[in-house]
């Protein structure tokens, strides 16, 4: 079972003066709401997962949505055999998360990880339903944070792009 989540970092925090109504896309993708994020398998007790601190959450959850659009455009869906792969890269670094789909399998590791350690595993609907509810409960969290952010026409259009799948 796939597991998604994220940690805020105390050592980055937003600017006191950021008004979120009104932060661009830019900044909301790149410079707000800092952290850590992980993908677990919690079956076998496994996770990728970022230790920096300055991982923009927001900015990764909007990618993995992008992500998991981009791993479906193979008209055969999961009956595909041909690999699709994408990836995140993490500009502050050259780590990059890799996404491999094959069938209806998208294998999922990161340039950090140990070369001998298996990639972790999901199906690609589970992936494409945890990744959509893991944004539409971040922004959820982020707009308690701050309400201004429920106010801002980019996360309306973000929410609108990336529904929660039933």
């Amino acid at each position: 079972m796939l597991d998604i989540g994220y940690a805020l970092s105390n050592r980055f925090p937003d600017p006191p003066q950021t008004d979120y109504r009104r932060a661009d896309v830019h900044a909301l993708r790149h410079d707000l709401f800092c952290g850590d994020v992980y993908l677990a398998d919690t079956r076998a007790d496994r996770e990728v997962s970022t230790a920096w601190g300055w991982v923009p959450v927001l900015d990764f959850a909007w990618a993995l949505c992008d992500i998991v659009e981009q791993l479906d455009r193979d008209p055969l869906g999961s009956r595909s055999a041909r690999r699709q792969q994408a990836e995140i890269d993490f500009t502050e670094s050259t780590d990059r998360m890799l996404f491999e789909r094959r069938f209806g399998w998208v294998d999922v590791e990161a340039d950090w990880m140990p070369g001998d350690e298996d990639p972790l595993t999901f199906s690609f609907t589970e992936l494409r339903r945890e990744a959509r509810d893991f944004l539409h409960d971040l922004l959820a969290d982020l707009t308690d944070m701050h309400e201004s952010l429920r106010d801002n026409p980019a996360i309306w259009t973000l929410e609108a792009r990336f529904p929660r799948i039933g």
